[in-house]
């Protein structure tokens, strides 16, 4: 039996599905990101508050604690991608890096012009979270394509 395309639904008010998808990935995005957000900032001020790290060290390694958690979670949840880890993983481990790089160079700045660690964390996650969806997105965990 021919089935014929299923046309997006174009009632007032209604977005097509083509919309909708990244609306709701980005909101899944967003909390899958604020569990490993979470991850980041236990583990920072754990080692800069317990045992006495730098706040750039401390949030290095609170961001590689949080990548991890991200990227289980986002393979998983967020994109159910069906993207083979030795393609993914790669990708998403450059994009760590790009964004652990520019986390601890914001966090720093920040704090060299006083502003506390926290407070510096929460702008530098803030400036990298769209950043971060993009490429999820179109490179690391799309579906299909090169």
């Amino acid at each position: 039996m021919n089935e014929r395309p299923r046309m997006p639904d174009t009632t007032p008010g209604t977005r097509p599905s083509t919309v909708r998808l990244p609306v709701i990935q980005f909101i899944k995005f967003a909390a899958v990101g604020a569990i490993g957000t979470i991850a980041h900032y236990v583990t920072l001020i754990a080692s800069v508050s317990g045992i006495g790290m730098t706040p750039v060290a401390g949030t290095t390694v609170g961001a590689a604690v949080g990548a991890l958690v991200n990227y289980w979670l986002n393979r998983n949840v967020t994109f159910r991608s069906i993207r083979r880890h030795a393609e993914a993983l790669p990708r998403f481990m450059a994009l760590a890096g790009a964004g652990i790089a520019l986390n601890a160079l914001a966090v720093w700045i920040l704090t060299a012009t006083g502003l506390h660690y926290l407070l510096a964390q929460v702008v530098a996650t803030a400036v990298i979270l769209f950043f971060n969806f993009l490429v999820s997105r179109t490179w690391i965990f799309r579906k299909t394509g090169p």
